[in-house]
């Protein structure tokens, strides 16, 4: 597939060093020659120096056979408007990144298909989702449901008190006789890791697996977490982002959202009636004291400085709230979550970008799952006739070792993989890869 990027900022570089691992043809088109050489270095591209709304440069990048053109640069004046020409010029289908959320809500209004913009994204809209998601399942990091919860990826932090702490894969079989859950993967200090039966865990491991419902509850009493439910919300930032999860959050819970700037408090206030506006800073620890904020249990910070979110999530957790989730801008410091004591960062550009890279997937990929801190993917995977898993079972595929199947799911009934599973045509299959064998882990469905 031919791919071109417009827009080398860290939604766009991300995409590309994910579309590159795949052996699609890329080309990236930006202003600044520096991140352009840097792209050059680092992936098998096409780097072109100049606008993306410039009809020359878009002649030189070839939009007549151009399979999905992706504008991803900072204004969204000019995604709109490189979508539009690009279209116009010849790209089978465009992806255009807004910053307002009025977009997503009104682009049936808007006919933007008829402009020639096939898809919209806006950040900010996924960014508040992936909070809204993030809270429903409030002991966990992590939380995706596969086919409405028949099957579901969660992602824990063992607990120094955690039963399976000390033990190997192959030990704590005896805690699911009934093959209710699966370890899929483990993040240790920033590596990632598939464990085998001789695998052994340890306190503060970031564990990822994948269950049925009635597995649910046993993954949560063998990570040491406890189950508690939110009901008291704080937000600091009443950006497109606080603002959007706030709206959402008020119809079943109590919310209170600070923001700085005393204009866009007014603003806030008179469109959120069931949530509590507070016009004053989050940096001072006394506000945040003075607003109960032991009382909360849940902290989430989305302004527009890093810092300032993490350093808030760690005041926070310091006054006892079980929940915090900070929105930061560096993609670098997603990482850092675990050593620093917050429960999830979020960053909205790399969850935008992950979002875009759905329209890339084969036919055959129903869904995608991102993990936070993880550089890799969850995959839900419609089974073709013939394909190679349905030929033998799960313990002859000779699957990649950096792969694991997860599940299967066949009309209402899910099911954990095990060795002697016998997947058919029709199955969906949720597997867990790594980038680096995404393309050859495809192959076995093809």
């Amino acid at each position: 597939m031919k791919i071109v990027i417009a827009g080398a900022g860290e939604v766009g570089y991300h995409l590309a060093k994910l579309l590159t691992k795949e052996s699609h043809s890329i080309v990236l088109i930006d202003t600044n020659q520096k991140i352009l050489r840097r792209a050059d270095i680092e992936m098998d591209l096409l780097a072109i120096n100049g606008n993306g709304y410039s009809i020359s440069i878009l002649d030189q990048a070839g939009m007549d056979d151009t399979d999905l053109l992706i504008a991803v640069t900072s204004s969204e004046t000019t995604n709109l408007t490189i979508a539009t020409l690009g279209k116009q010029l010849g790209a089978s289908r465009t992806i255009a990144r807004v910053n307002s959320t009025e977009f997503v809500k009104l682009k049936e209004r808007l006919d933007l298909k008829g402009l020639g913009i096939d898809v919209i994204i806006s950040p900010e809209d996924l960014a508040s989702r992936e909070i809204i998601r993030l809270l429903r399942r409030s002991s966990f990091t992590d939380a995706f449901d596969f086919e409405f919860g028949k099957l579901t990826m969660l992602g824990t932090y063992l607990g120094d008190n955690a039963p399976i702490i000390g033990k190997s894969v192959k030990e704590c079989k005896h805690y699911n006789k009934d093959n209710n859950f699966i370890t899929i993967a483990i993040d240790r200090q920033g590596n990632t890791i598939i464990p085998r039966g001789d695998f052994v865990f340890e306190a503060q491991d970031h564990v990822f697996f994948m269950c049925k419902p009635e597995g649910v509850d046993q993954i949560r009493k063998l990570s040491g977490n406890e189950r508690f439910e939110i009901k008291n919300v704080m937000i600091l930032g009443g950006g497109n982002v606080g603002y959007n999860a706030a709206k959402k959050l008020s119809r079943r819970k109590n919310v209170k959202l600070i923001e700085s700037d005393s204009e866009r408090s007014f603003d806030l206030a008179d469109k959120l009636p069931d949530v509590l506006v507070i016009n004053d800073d989050g940096h001072d620890v006394h506000l945040l004291e003075d607003e109960n904020i032991d009382q909360m249990d849940a902290f989430i910070a989305v302004t527009g400085n890093s810092e300032t979110n993490i350093m808030s999530c760690l005041v926070a957790k310091n006054h006892g709230v079980k929940k915090t989730i900070a929105m930061v801008e560096n993609i670098d410091y997603i990482n850092l979550s675990q050593t620093i004591g917050i429960d999830t960062l979020i960053n909205k550009k790399l969850i935008a970008a992950n979002n875009i890279f759905r329209y890339v997937r084969h036919a055959e990929i129903v869904n995608i799952a991102g993990m936070h801190g993880v550089e890799a993917e969850v995959l839900e995977i419609l089974v073709k006739k013939d394909s190679r898993v349905t030929q033998v079972p799960i313990k002859d595929l000779k699957f990649p070792k950096e792969a694991i199947i997860g599940g299967i799911i066949r009309g209402n009934q899910a099911w954990i993989a095990d060795r002697d599973f016998q997947i058919n045509e029709n199955d969906k299959v949720v597997v867990f890869t790594m980038p680096s064998v995404i393309k050859k882990t495809l192959e076995y469905f093809s």
